[in-house]
Order: C-alpha cells, then sequence, then structure tokens
C-alpha cells in the first residue's frame, strides 16, 4: 500500500494479529497516504461494531453474507468520492504552489531575486524586536556598486543587469545561511548580518568587496571589472534604537566609502553621530 497506494480497501474485521479496526486506524492516521476509501466486510453485524468501524476510519461497512449487487453500488459510490477528493487535493496543492509563488513575487526582486526593499525593511524591523528581547547584536551593510552610472551609459542596460544579476550571485555565496540579502535599489544592495557586531560585520563586506574586484563580469564578449564600496553599521540590545537609524548611519559610512575613493569598506563607528 505505502508503495502503490489503491483506489480502494476492502477490509476485514475479524484477522489474525491485528483487526480491521486497527488496520483502518493506522491507514488514516498515515499523513503520507493520499485519501483510500475503506469498506470494512463482517459476520457481525451489532450497531456497535458499525459505529466502532466507522470511528476507526472506515468510509462504508457491509455485512456478510454479502450482497454482490449492493457490494458493486457500494463500491462504485466510494470510487466517486474517491476521485472527487483527488481533483480537491490536486487543485489544494495548485493552490498552495501558486500561493507560494505570489507570496514569493511579493518580496523578492524580479532581477536579483534577493528580497526587495520592502521585505527588507519588514525583516529588520523583525531584527529589531528580537534584538531587543534577546539583546543580541546585528549588523547592516549597505553595498553600492562603483561608477555604475557609466558602466550602463557605456555597455547598455542589458548589460548593467548582467553585473547585478551576478554581483547578487557573489552576495549570495558571502553570506551565512542566517544573513538576509536585498537589492535595496537600483545598483544598491543591503545585507542584515544576525549575531554580527562591526568586526564580523567588516569582514563580511570586506570579502564581497575583494570578490567584486577580482570577478570578471561577462556579456557576450564582453569582459569588465567592477569595484564596490560599503558602509558597515552595527548595534546591540538597547543601542539597537531603531532599524531606520541603522539603515541611515551604514549608508552614511557608504556615502563615506565612496567619497573618499571607492572600493573600500567604511565602518559608521569612525563617523560622528
Amino acid at each position: 500500500m505505502q508503495a502503490n497506494p489503491p483506489h480502494l480497501i476492502l477490509l476485514d474485521v475479524m484477522m489474525p494479529l491485528m483487526d480491521g479496526f486497527e488496520v483502518s486506524r493506522r491507514i488514516k492516521r498515515d499523513t503520507s497516504l493520499p485519501y483510500i476509501p475503506i469498506i470494512l466486510v463482517t459476520a457481525r453485524g451489532e450497531t456497535q461494531d458499525k459505529v466502532e468501524g466507522l470511528d476507526a476510519g472506515a468510509d462504508d461497512y457491509l455485512t456478510k453474507p454479502i450482497n454482490f449487487p449492493e457490494l458493486e453500488a457500494r463500491v462504485r459510490s466510494m470510487l466517486r468520492i474517491k476521485k472527487l477528493q483527488d481533483e480537491l487535493d490536486s487543485n489544494n496543492r495548485e493552490l498552495e504552489a501558486a500561493n507560494r509563488q505570489l507570496r514569493l513575487l511579493s518580496i523578492t526582486d524580479g532581477l536579483t531575486g534577493l528580497y526587495n526593499h520592502k521585505h527588507v525593511h519588514a525583516l529588520l524591523h523583525e531584527e529589531h524586536e528580537r534584538c531587543k528581547r534577546s539583546g543580541d547584536a546585528v549588523a547592516v551593510v549597505m553595498l553600492d556598486l562603483d561608477k555604475f552610472k557609466q558602466l550602463n551609459d557605456t555597455h547598455g542596460h542589458p548589460t548593467g543587469d548582467v553585473i547585478l544579476s551576478e554581483t547578487s550571485g557573489i552576495l549570495q555565496e558571502s553570506a551565512r545561511e542566517v544573513d538576509m540579502i536585498g537589492r535595496y535599489g537600483g545598483e544598491e544592495f543591503i545585507a542584515i548580518l544576525p549575531g554580527a557586531d562591526e568586526t564580523a560585520a567588516m569582514l563580511f563586506a570586506d570579502r564581497v568587496r575583494s570578490a567584486v574586484e577580482n570577478f570578471v563580469f561577462r556579456d557576450g564578449e564582453k569582459e569588465i571589472r567592477m569595484t564596490v564600496s560599503g558602509g558597515v553599521a552595527s548595534a546591540q540590545g538597547s543601542d539597537f534604537t531603531s532599524p531606520d537609524y541603522l539603515i541611515k548611519r551604514a549608508d552614511r559610512a557608504l556615502y563615506e566609502a565612496k567619497g573618499s575613493g571607492r572600493n573600500r569598506i567604511v565602518p559608521a563607528s569612525t563617523l560622528p553621530d
């Protein structure tokens, strides 16, 4: 039955080692199985026996001696119910898959597959609440591709899209499983690093910076080199006063990295409040 679930089961009640009631209960408890109609067959026709059989999960109950025209009619009825239940299960699975896909589309960026701007803010607010309760640290890293507008003007937006997509892959490869990576907008990316202090976040950001600098971006026959600048801000427990403030500090550090020569990471702790 596990290997090839049947469409219907005719099940005797009186059997050695295990009666039909227990078999029925075990089948109906097994959530890995599809819906399988069970018709219990027995010489015991007392009302209590029928009640016990139906309570055990049987869908119908026949007493011996079997009236075969009645058996055939009940089998046809159960198979109709089985067909309807299978169609309903299939429709529900399709609906669940569609809902999952819609959910995914609503929280991700279409080009890169990373979290989108709106969902990043939602995740950071959740992380803020978690850190207030636990006292853990969290870091935000803002990263921006250097001279990206110039690249678009020179090579065109399709090439720019290739750069953005491959940069997102570098970010995902550099991140831990718990890290949350998003496209913040345009050529700007954000990483939320749970449990990371500024030192750990700087290591992550510089790992991404180095990977981008050494990566050869290809679009057809074009080979392009890029760099990225970043800003890092971290907070812990009660110091994590506001998700927006943490983003603003990381963004200020990013602006400083851009202004001081690009292709570098600047920690927010080195800037005045």
